[in-house]
């Protein structure tokens, strides 16, 4: 049995859930998202509880994923999810412009990232990551989908990688980086 899976969801008030045949839609204060439900599993509604079960051990790995997948859900639409990005590195920036992020990452040309509905963003300097050697600007990206919000927030890293001696880059705020020695004169 799923350990995951078992779980039951206990719903928030002002969460309704409408379990369908083929997903499950979850409506709260922040907005509405759909869940697929995968072949051989079944969620059921009572009393403000929503639980998952499979129909055979052959749906195992499935089981968990779908309970997850509902459980973020309801997450999603009564607290949201959030996402920290650090810019770091010696004339590195990002801005907010709307539903636009412009960055000067050291390239030849500035860098603008269209933020997709459901995501947004705040760029501000936070002084306790002063530590952090050439800090420049912490990203600050909400949503209530923690799929689509860790999708922005994989491709914001991929547009410039930390470096390995300097840590220059855009990095994940919580993520330790470790970085290498370098050269040392003999």
């Amino acid at each position: 049995m799923s350990r995951v899976g078992k779980k039951p969801i206990e719903l928030p008030s002002g969460v309704t859930v409408t379990v369908k045949e083929d997903e499950v839609e979850v409506k709260g204060p922040k907005g509405t998202l759909t869940t697929p439900i995968p072949k051989g599993i079944e969620f059921k509604l009572e009393e403000g509880v929503l639980t998952a079960e499979r129909e055979s051990d052959e749906y195992a790995a499935m089981h968990g994923l779908a309970r997850a997948l509902a459980s973020n859900a309801v997450t999603g639409v009564t607290e949201g999810f959030s996402r920290q990005m650090d810019v770091v590195g010696v004339g590195y920036k990002a801005e907010v412009q709307g539903k636009k992020l412009l960055f000067a990452l050291g390239y030849s040309h500035p860098i603008e990232y269209s933020l997709p509905d459901g995501i947004e963003a705040s760029a501000e300097r936070v002084p306790s990551k002063a530590s952090i050697n050439q800090y420049q600007t912490t990203l600050t990206l909400s949503g209530i989908d923690k799929q689509l919000l860790g999708q922005v927030a994989a491709e914001l890293a991929r547009l410039r990688k930390p470096d390995a001696y300097k840590g220059k880059g855009i990095r994940y705020a919580e993520r330790f980086y470790r970085l290498k020695q370098g050269k040392t004169a003999s």
